[in-house]
């Protein structure tokens, strides 16, 4: 039988408070196996291993098992330590005695018999370890990337700039993903298409990326390093090796169906290009949305476009490669705002959510960036923005704070004031959140120079009166209720 050796790790008082060490020593010193136990107050300190050690040559051990905290910390650095005194390191065992236990349980005498257990499982399985030897497997040298938002753009980039191949897929026809919808950024307020188009320019161009948009990843299998992946390339009904880009099948096309790009708040054909900005500038056809594909007429694209660019007949294809690398970025969606039933979402179509109004404020959106409400046109002249919307609420949604609504509603509402000089802004929240750099000041720059009014409290009651939103909550701080008659809110 093997011979070996158990190391119980006080971790100061991390597991000591909670699990009785000297008790664990006395009682497992006996298990079968187990050659010879012992505590110390810090085994992964340098005194730690070198016990370790020396204790590997004294007792002649073969195998050696130290509970301590959680193997994604320290199982390299023990394995590495038994590995300087010719013991092979896959037989060195880590048992988790801190994450898995101390700090789960009050009850210590519970805890140590929890501790107990689970080194003597641990040691059952180091009796059976064998020697393992590392070994090499040749790695493709090319990356996919999923997802062509700003997050994979920039991993695109960063890999391709480091002489790698890189394969973007995006499943729209084209990339720059949600950024490509916003108006500004915070806290410079910098233009997001002046940060973003470049970097799509660039992804275009680089010899190293082969950009995939309108495709999906529909296989994979493989290990890390050598994985095969089959990409589904949609059917555009455009052969986009002879079209320009000139748009006149856009312009020509009598179908118009709601922008998905400008949140259903504009309109676009039914063959289109999502927006001015967009690489590749190419149109797909919406064969759901399209005249022919729905009854068999119309087919005037085709017939004006004077490259022969139309193809009615294309079907999708698959691609297979072959991968080392694989990174996830495939964005986010806007939680919906039919859900938020409460605040009149779904129901008032003056109540709507961050991502339509960053629309309603790009200049590239269907009022130009003006600042208009869908109902009927009109300047809202005091508008109200709602935090933590979906958010820190576990009882009807999600419990988890969303992070960025803090800074993007602070945005917003900034914005607004630029463009309704004579508006009003309030925006009730629960907490401010601004944990960035410029955060604080760009807080503070809302308040200060464009007067916008915050309410700390959350609101209770959301209804329509005539044009009115009639916004009803309580200020906390002042312990005061407050009902606002505006003119259109926005959820966060």
């Amino acid at each position: 039988m093997k011979r070996i050796g158990v190391f119980v790790c006080h971790c100061g008082i991390n597991i000591a408070s909670t699990v009785d060490v000297p008790k664990v020593v006395e009682d497992l010193k006996d298990y079968p196996g187990i050659a010879f136990i012992q505590d110390y107050k810090y085994m992964c300190s340098d005194p730690g291993q070198t016990l370790v050690k020396e204790k590997i040559k004294s007792e002649k051990l073969d195998a050696v098992v130290v509970a301590a905290c959680s193997p994604t910390l320290h199982e390299n650095t023990f394995r590495m330590a038994v590995q300087t005194v010719d013991m092979n390191p896959y037989n060195c065992e880590i048992a988790n005695i801190r994450e898995q236990c101390s700090w789960v349980h009050n009850d210590k005498q519970k805890a140590t018999e929890k501790a107990k257990r689970i080194i003597r499982s641990v040691v059952e399985k180091a009796l059976l370890d064998e020697d393992l030897e590392a070994v090499k497997v040749p790695v493709v040298r090319r990356a996919l990337v999923l997802g062509g938002g700003i997050a994979g753009i920039q991993s695109a980039l960063n890999i391709a700039n480091s002489g790698y191949e890189v394969i973007l897929v995006e499943r729209q026809s084209s990339i720059g993903g949600r950024m490509a919808q916003l108006s500004e950024t915070f806290p410079t307020l910098d233009c997001s298409q002046c940060i973003l188009t470049p970097k799509m320019v660039d992804v275009a161009q680089h010899e190293n990326i082969r950009l995939m948009t309108y495709s999906e990843l529909a296989d994979i299998s493989g290990f890390v390093g050598n994985f095969k992946v089959k990409i589904r390339q949609k059917a555009k009904y455009v052969d986009w090796d002879k079209c320009t880009g000139c748009g006149l099948c856009i312009e020509k096309c009598p179908k118009k169906v709601p922008s998905e790009f400008d949140q259903e708040l504009g309109k676009r054909k039914a063959i289109y290009s999502p927006f001015p900005q967009a690489v590749p500038n190419k149109p797909v056809i919406d064969c759901d949305n399209c005249t022919y594909f729905r009854n068999g007429k119309c087919r005037l694209c085709e017939k004006v476009c004077p490259f022969d660019a139309i193809n009615f007949d294309e079907k999708e294809t698959f691609v297979e490669e072959e991968v080392g690398a694989i990174v996830v970025a495939t964005g986010y969606d806007v939680y919906p705002v039919l859900n938020m039933s409460e605040y009149g979402g779904g129901k008032i179509p003056d109540v709507i959510d961050g991502l339509t109004f960053e629309r309603i404020l790009s200049s590239s959106g269907p009022t130009g960036g003006e600042v208009r409400r869908p109902s009927d046109g009109k300047v809202p002249k005091e508008i109200v923005f709602i935090k933590c919307v979906g958010s820190r609420d576990p009882e009807h949604h999600y419990p988890y704070c969303s992070k960025i609504c803090c800074m993007y509603s602070t945005k917003h509402a900034m914005l607004y004031k630029h463009r309704v000089h004579d508006g009003q802004a309030y925006i009730f929240y629960m907490d401010v959140r601004a944990g960035g750099k410029g955060y604080e000041e760009f807080y503070q720059r809302a308040q200060e120079e464009d007067k916008v009014v915050y309410l700390r409290g959350k609101v209770s009651k959301v209804y329509q009166d005539d044009d009115k939103v009639v916004v009803c909550g309580i200020d906390t701080l002042s312990g005061t209720n407050v009902e606002i008659r505006a003119d259109m809110v926005v959820l966060a």
